[in-house]
């Protein structure tokens, strides 16, 4: 395992240029996200009025995204992460400049907006894996727990300050101002205008990036040479040969499949069920943010904290996180939601970090784009089936017997990887190929 880092590596890390220049461009680029993530569906809704029309647009965004990520994380295997993040950028800043004018002008129709949609949600596609591989480019290999931690602490206030800043932004400036079929065209056109500036600064800023060179990326230039079928075919069987990979890929798609859907369609319910509506439901996702990132604070003041090996530590957590959720539906107060939800947040949040760090770490620096990009498929492909699933069985089953349940399985799975799997062994000692640098 690594040494400790110090005080004085901490302070490297906030001192290096190339990282001052990416985590700016994070600002700006994560909070923008946020702007378009609130005022879409509010212009499908100002729109349409139809929540069908909602969801396939959501789902046109969603789709082409789980579909080709894999193909991205070829591509930034095979040209780089910040060749790759520099053109999602520019693209991105055209969409939705694009879609600012379209709805400042009227001309906007539900046709254009699935086709814009459809556009983001291609882009994103290249983009994650591209955000995902490019922090073992820009810092030493023992500041990446730090790094990890800091960019994800961000994410998380972004996802806080961006929401209330978009809903005022189109608030203030949307009475009156119905263009055509859009109402609120002002606000909601500003919305997207300023997440197509963030756009533009974050490029900016990324171009003031230095790329480290990374030992190990010999296999770049071969797979520059093949086909991106068989590059994504390669990074496939990589993933599957790597026992460690293997292991929790087969592992992560099992609990995504089995909790991600209770906790996304389950808790809004909930809330609901409690009887205080919106606002009790923005207290239990706003503790299950504030515990996210207390749980990703904990990782920076105490980086290699674990719990016997780095998959038993996941397994021991995940066993908690699943003895919390099941008495989740027999809460009937917003504060002992509160009280589960910060602390299953700050267990997540520590693991999160943590899983992020380790898989940069341990896979080929060649393969690096591959291996995130099929770790960001299993929840981005696997997680809206386990959402939809979760809303059929919910017509049928009890709040308390669905919380239940998934809390017992996801105890159930951790045991059975347990005994018949090689979780416990899974270490942070570098990869094979890693050592022979």
């Amino acid at each position: 395992m690594d040494k400790p880092a110090s005080n004085e590596q901490d302070k490297k890390l906030f001192q290096d240029r190339n990282f001052r220049w990416l985590a700016a461009g994070a600002i700006i680029s994560m909070l923008g996200d946020q702007f378009t993530l609130i005022a879409l569906p509010w212009l499908v809704l100002k729109m349409t009025g139809d929540p069908l029309v909602l969801g396939t647009v959501l789902a046109v965004m969603s789709i082409p995204r789980a579909l080709f990520i894999l193909v991205g994380g070829a591509l930034v295997d095979r040209h780089s992460p910040k060749s790759v993040a520099m053109l999602t950028k520019y693209i991105n800043t055209l969409l939705l400049a694009a879609l600012a004018v379209s709805v400042f002008t009227g001309v906007l129709n539900v046709g254009m907006v699935y086709a814009f949609a459809l556009a983001i949600g291609l882009s994103t596609a290249f983009s994650i894996p591209a955000g995902t591989s490019i922090m073992p480019h820009v810092v030493a290999r023992e500041q990446l727990q730090a790094a990890n931690g800091i960019f994800m602490g961000i994410r998380q206030m972004s996802m806080f300050a961006g929401p209330l800043l978009a809903g005022l932004l189109i608030a203030l400036f949307s009475h009156g101002s119905d263009v055509g079929v859009v109402k609120d065209a002002r606000g909601l056109g500003l919305a997207f205008l300023f997440d197509a500036i963030s756009f533009a600064v974050s490029a900016w800023t990324l171009a003031k990036v230095a790329m480290r060179e990374v030992h190990g990326r010999q296999g770049v230039n071969a797979a520059a040479q093949q086909s991106v079928k068989k590059a994504v075919g390669e990074g496939l069987r990589y993933c599957w040969k790597d026992d460690s990979l293997r292991t929790c890929f087969l592992y992560w798609a099992a609990v995504a499949f089995f909790i991600t859907g209770p906790v996304q369609v389950a808790v809004p319910v909930l809330a609901n069920h409690i009887g205080a509506g919106a606002a009790a439901f923005g207290a239990l996702a706003g503790a299950h943010g504030a515990g996210t990132l207390l749980g990703m604070a904990v990782t920076g003041i105490k980086p290699h904290l674990r719990f016997g090996s780095f998959g038993s530590t996941i397994l021991l957590i995940d066993g908690i996180i699943g003895i919390l959720f099941m008495p989740m539906g027999l809460v009937q107060a917003t504060w002992q939601g509160i009280a589960l939800l910060l602390v299953i947040g700050t267990l997540g949040g520590f693991l999160q970090v943590n899983i992020y760090t380790w898989l940069q770490r341990h896979a080929a620096p060649a393969m690096l784009g591959r291996t995130m990009s099929l770790f960001m498929f299993i929840f981005m492909g696997i997680a809206p089936m386990s959402s939809a699933i979760t809303g059929w069985l919910m017509r049928s089953v009890s709040l308390v017997q669905l919380f239940a349940a998934s809390g017992a399985l996801l105890v159930l799975i951790v045991g059975i990887a347990l005994l018949t799997s090689g979780m416990r062994s899974i270490t942070d000692a570098r990869s094979g190929a890693e050592t022979q640098r």
